[in-house]
């Protein structure tokens, strides 16, 4: 059966002998008019954040971020409380509440349309590339293992029973990289199906069932992606629908069906348009979203920090002596002041324990900040009295620089107005462009000129082919100055078997702390 469109072309139903369209019911036209109104709503952004964000990327200096933002959305109307309201899914109730109201004033306005196969088609044209674009953004970050790091010295030196569950959870997956590659490679696969129409069934098959997993995990692991994984979930289920009568048939009657597909034969100046739309698709979300998140992978992991730590000092080590304010502390696990699981990372981190107890950041480290203070995979997630400090080394005057990357209790006071200061608040916002960060510190008088000249510059501190547009914006925006504890600390060691620390610590008391490596066993 062949329809004439307005535009010109052609549509083509294969149909079971029935010379005309199947007559639907009035239960079918309403279930479908909702689940219209429904999964455009569900599947187009609606923010003008996301616009923003689109027109505003540099082409020319990706980041992997800039199309993984394009990729990943998910409804909001309800704001930043959307996500304690019904575990997150008060949006899609009120999107349901629109769709159905819309639905019903559908059904009033148009009585006469018997059916809607070609609507339906465009329908699952769209949902099907939504999730496609959607879940492969997603999925390279397991196929080149970012999303899930692998655990850092710190938290491997850090009491299983010190985490929260979603850390554990993350944890878990890290430690078996090889696992969470073949979990993107599914992800990544399922969504490439979806581009076609003859993989449309099995790409929404590996959907739901991968995204049916992590949307399990998350509730069980108290997880914070259960809402956007059975986003996904859901897309999964309206693709799969359109099968289930032939399944049934052929898997419980085990009769012959022959499948009622409407498959539309497109004019042949809109065959190129419809290709050409394919293939841009396919190119940025496949080919340039893997190489610039390869990239990414190899040079500037965005949960870790990409500035290396000062070589002699990596590793695991135990508070051999420990003095404060003049006065030696012997070994107690229950002293408050007293550093415990001392840990130099490759990279640009200091951690320790003390028994004291702080905010936990209960976040997963998600986001891609550019700063290696803002990058708290290390943190998050971690009791205990866990502490994490970012620092900068004078390798020269052998100074270490220090700043607390736990910030969650500092925000979390000023959010709830524990501290009036209005400075504070202001603080917290982002302003115009600043002048070069080592500017910034000479100003603050936080890190003398004595020490700054031999201090990398953080921005350019990645091989050049991962410097992004991004990422100069990033430094070039005031950074947040939220109240951090910082520490000033003089370093001695010959060849990191043994390390004297001694300086000032973050509440102005004076410290010597003597470090001996720990062998590994």
């Amino acid at each position: 059966m062949v329809n004439i469109n307005d535009n010109g072309s052609e549509w083509v139903k294969e149909t079971d002998g029935l010379s005309q369209d199947r007559i639907w019911s009035l239960s079918e036209k309403f279930l479908f008019r909702t689940a219209f109104i429904f999964f455009i709503l569900f599947s187009i952004p609606l923010s003008g954040r996301w616009y923003a964000d689109l027109f505003s990327i540099n082409w020319l200096r990706l980041h992997y971020r800039d199309i993984y933002d394009i990729a990943r959305f998910s409804p909001v109307f309800l704001g930043r409380n959307s996500s304690f309201f019904l575990l997150g899914y008060g949006d899609w109730l009120l999107l349901l509440l629109v769709a159905l109201v819309g639905a019903l004033v559908w059904s009033l306005i148009d009585r006469k349309t018997q059916s809607y196969e070609r609507l339906y088609y465009w329908l699952r044209v769209i949902v099907r590339f939504r999730a496609g674009i959607g879940i492969i953004g997603f999925g390279f970050t397991k196929l080149l293992p970012v999303q899930m790091p692998y655990p850092s010295l710190g938290l491997l030196n850090t009491n299983f029973g010190d985490f929260t569950a979603q850390k554990i959870y993350w944890l878990s997956i890290g430690i078996v990289p090889w696992y969470q590659v073949f979990a993107g490679v599914v992800e990544c696969v399922a969504g490439a199906f979806l581009f076609f129409r003859k993989t449309i069934f099995l790409g929404a098959l590996l959907l739901s069932s991968a995204l049916g997993d992590i949307t399990y995990v998350n509730f069980a692991y108290d997880g914070g992606v259960h809402v956007y994984a059975s986003y996904f979930v859901v897309f999964s289920a309206f693709l799969l629908l359109y099968y289930v009568k032939d399944i049934y048939i052929v898997l419980i009657r085990q009769e012959v069906v022959v499948p009622h597909w409407y498959v539309p034969v497109f004019a042949k100046r809109l065959r190129w348009t419809r290709f050409g739309l394919k293939t841009v698709t396919i190119t940025v979300f496949l080919v340039l979203l893997f190489y610039v998140q390869l990239i990414n992978f190899w040079y500037d992991p965005y949960k870790q920090p990409a500035v290396a730590g000062e070589q002699a000092l990596r590793g695991n080590y135990r508070v051999e002596e420990f003095t404060i304010n003049g006065k030696a502390l012997p070994y107690s696990p229950l002293d408050t002041a007293l550093w415990q699981n001392v840990t130099f990372e490759n990279w640009s981190s200091l951690s320790f324990t003390t028994n004291k107890p702080h905010v936990i950041d209960l976040s997963n480290g998600g986001g891609s900040p550019m700063r290696d203070i803002d990058r708290t995979f290390e943190v998050t997630g971690a009791a205990g009295g866990k502490n994490v400090y970012h620092y900068e080394a004078d390798t020269v005057n052998h100074i270490l620089y220090l700043e607390d990357k736990n910030i969650a209790g500092v925000v979390g006071k000023i959010k709830r107005g524990g501290e009036t200061n209005k400075a504070s608040l202001n603080n917290l916002n982002y302003g115009e462009n600043r002048e070069a960060r080592h500017t910034e510190k000479k100003k603050e008088n936080w890190i003398p000129d004595s020490s700054l000249k031999y201090i990398k510059d953080e921005r350019l501190s990645i091989q050049k082919i991962a410097y992004s547009a991004r990422r100069d914006n990033e430094f070039a925006e005031k950074q947040r100055k939220v109240k951090r504890g910082r520490m000033v600390l003089h370093y001695q060691t010959i060849d990191g078997s043994e390390i004297l620390l001694s300086g000032i610590d973050s509440h102005n008391d004076s410290i010597v702390v003597k470090l001996v490596r720990c062998k590994n066993r």
